[in-house]
């Protein structure tokens, strides 16, 4: 017997009979999935782009304020670009896996409040005890998200007003108690970030990884469960991205004198705006490798330079226009960027004498086609009228037998 399972030998579902494709289309889901690889000539031409942007704002500010690009200036920039850096990547992290969080910018704020309360106290304290809570909380939203299977910024805006309550709870700007600078180690720190952002965009252009971290992406009704691996990567992914936005606010806190209480929300926006900008679509799945690096990089960049110029520049009009062409470039993603299955290729004939068929195996020769059932009994002929079932010839027309009447 021959044996047409999906999925054997590369072939899919949806192809037509003697036909192929290849074995790179396979997906995690099946039901649901995209056949084929994501094309990434969109992500090399819009990353182009922003490098381009990036050099250009460089030599502006060069232009305008040289001193911003080197010593003790280039280190404080350096340090509001991996603040605002880790807080792209908490939000990248998170619209990757389809379940955006819109609650990094008020954890932010409320993490630098209470660096610079518990600062004197030592790193240990100030930095060890809101990242286990940080950790905690983004345990219990991604499992409110996931096991209620909500939309992720609805529950994370949920989240936002309940860290907006804490804030509020200071009315004047806190004095950072400690001494602790992190540009002495400005170096260090974007090493690091750069890293981590560039280690993160390869992983994700895997396939195997890529599917497996976007696959909280709704597909046909939203409101359809995803599996529990989107559950277990989705709840994760607010873990890390809550984590990753105390860290930003410790540093946004330890690089300033004192910190101003608000709502957070427009370092959202920022955030948010930043990722989409850098070439991640708002869907989920999809997005580059060194797009948030050079993205984030451009926005420090800006701010310095409008500084710099004596512009008053809101981080909501920043985030607000960032927004509005991240929006655009999403679209721009998701058209140019998904995989394209070409057509089936026809299946070569087996080879003469080949037992396996040419299907490694799995598929036998069929047998040639049977006659009639039951079988047809043959035509009496007429031209002996002698009846088969009567007097056997022996015992009548026999020679013994006429010997013996004699």
């Amino acid at each position: 017997m021959a044996y047409d399972e999906p999925g054997r030998s590369g072939q899919s579902e949806s192809a037509p009979v003697g036909s192929t494709v290849d074995t790179d289309t396979v997906v995690d889901d099946r039901q649901n999935g995209e056949p084929g690889g994501d094309r990434f000539g969109v992500y090399v031409l819009w990353e182009t782009l922003l490098l381009l942007g990036f050099a250009a704002l460089v030599y502006l500010l060069w232009l305008e304020n040289p001193t911003a690009l080197r010593g003790s200036g280039l280190r404080a920039l350096i340090v509001d670009v991996v603040a605002l850096g880790l807080l792209a990547l908490a939000a990248g992290l998170t619209l990757r896996t389809a379940a955006v969080n819109l609650a990094i910018g008020p954890v932010a704020v409320a993490a630098g409040l209470n660096f610079a309360e518990q600062s004197d106290r030592g790193l240990l304290v100030a930095v060890g005890t809101p990242a286990a809570v940080a950790a905690v909380g983004g345990l219990v939203l991604g499992l409110v998200v996931v096991l209620l299977h909500v939309p992720g910024w609805a529950a994370s805006l949920g989240a936002a007003a309940g860290v907006v309550v804490y804030i509020e709870q200071r009315a004047a700007p806190v004095l950072v108690q400690g001494d602790y600078d992190p540009r002495d180690i400005a170096g260090q720190l974007f090493v690091g970030f750069a890293a981590l952002t560039v280690i993160g965009g390869l992983f994700g252009a895997i396939g195997p990884i890529r599917r497996l971290v976007g696959r909280f992406r709704p597909v046909a009704d939203p409101a359809r469960r995803r599996g529990v691996a989107a559950a277990v990567v989705t709840t994760g992914g607010y873990v890390c991205s809550t984590v990753l936005a105390m860290l930003a606010g410790v540093l946004l806190a330890s690089s300033d004198d004192a910190v101003t209480p608000g709502d957070g929300l427009d370092w959202t926006v920022l955030a948010v705006g930043a990722v989409l900008l850098a070439g991640t679509s708002a869907f989920g799945l999809r997005g580059g490798v060194f797009g948030t690096l050079l993205t984030v990089g451009a926005v420090g960049l800006f701010l310095a330079y409008a500084q710099a110029r004596g512009w008053t520049v809101s981080r909501w009009v920043v985030g607000g226009a960032a927004l509005a062409v991240g929006l655009a470039v999403t679209r721009l993603v998701e058209r140019y960027g998904r995989p394209v299955v070409g057509p089936p290729r026809p299946v070569s004939p087996p080879a003469a004498g080949d037992p396996a068929g040419g299907a490694g195996g799995w598929a036998m020769s069929q047998p040639e086609p049977v006659g009639d059932w039951p079988p047809v009994l043959p035509a009496q002929s007429t031209g002996d009228p002698t009846d088969p079932w009567g007097p056997r010839r022996w015992e009548t027309n026999s020679p013994i037998w006429q010997a013996d009447d004699r």
